[in-house]
């Protein structure tokens, strides 16, 4: 493969968006689950506070996607679909990119702070994360799986502390174990995708054994089906009402993990955030689990 830089293709603008990778926004949606979980998304107040949230985590994470990057440059325009990359392709220039990151830093952690100190902390942990991992931590089997899931369950925390909510300790299991079942079938989708260059591209997919992946794709997801299990049952006792709608929500849930499973199973999970949005059994899994939870919780 060729190591020459890629003709620039495409309008500044457009270069600029796509940088900012809009798509992955998306990931940001778990900041309105602990709120939602707790019973307070209703309120206006506490509303306004988790869209705040999710505007300050967008900026932060398009920082971060821009330091990534630019950190990255060369060995993404060695990468088969990375070299399309506004910066390695020469669209957005290295010198503007780092003004930009610059400028969303400030908004995100200004903004944070602005809604609840204990939330600009957590942006600051996530930045901290987010550093260590383009720096180092993505280099290190295993630590970077950990890594990529923490920042799935800082978000989570994000909302809990935007919205100055308790975190229940069934939530943050099911939501930890949740993260990294996604992340391990990531890794293992990028090997699927790049093949025999997954080692040369990335070098911490080299460390992964595709029977090692399967592993703790099994481990995590059977151990998030069973804290979630728990915190079903746990909800229903706690909120006495309606608790035959919590244990109900078990069965969309299940149906959701187990779709997901089976996707990750054909070598889809390199881009999780395409893949929950283009595949209609796991959204509808997913609808019918927010609305039967959600029910419980609104009417309970």
């Amino acid at each position: 493969m060729s190591n020459s830089r890629p003709e620039p293709n495409g309008s500044f603008l457009a270069g600029v968006i796509r940088e900012l990778r809009p798509k992955q926004w998306v990931k940001n949606v778990l900041i309105f689950a602990a709120p939602a979980a707790a019973g307070v998304i209703d309120e206006r107040s506490e509303l306004l506070h988790a869209l705040g949230a999710f505007v300050c985590f967008c900026a932060a994470a398009s920082a971060t996607y821009l330091i990534n990057d630019i950190s990255d440059v060369e060995s993404d325009r060695r990468h088969p679909t990375k070299r399309e990359r506004p910066i390695a392709a020469g669209i957005v220039p290295v010198p503007f990119a780092i003004v930009l990151s610059v400028l969303l830093l400030i908004g995100g952690v200004g903004g944070a702070f602005l809604i609840r100190r204990d939330f600009g902390f957590t942006i600051l942990a996530y930045l901290a994360l987010t550093t260590a991992y383009t720096m180092w931590l993505k280099h290190m089997a295993v630590l970077d799986i950990i890594s990529v899931a923490a920042g799935f369950v800082l978000r989570a925390i994000g909302g809990a502390t935007a919205t100055n909510v308790p975190i229940s300790e069934w939530f943050f299991i099911v939501t930890s174990f949740g993260a990294l079942f996604m992340v391990t079938g990531k890794r293992q989708g990028e090997q699927s995708d790049l093949g025999d260059q997954a080692g040369e591209l990335r070098p911490v997919l080299a460390l992964y054994t595709p029977a090692f992946l399967t592993y703790l794709r099994a481990v995590f997801s059977g151990g998030a089906l069973i804290a979630y299990c728990l915190w079903a049952f746990s909800s229903a006792e706690l909120h006495g009402s309606n608790n035959i709608l919590f244990q109900l929500s078990i069965v969309p849930f299940a149906i959701a993990i187990l779709r997901y499973a089976l996707l990750l199973d054909q070598g889809k999970g390199a881009e999780p955030e395409n893949l929950v949005l283009s595949d209609s059994a796991l959204l509808i899994a997913g609808a019918a689990w927010i609305l039967t939870y959600g029910f419980a919780i609104y009417t309970s």
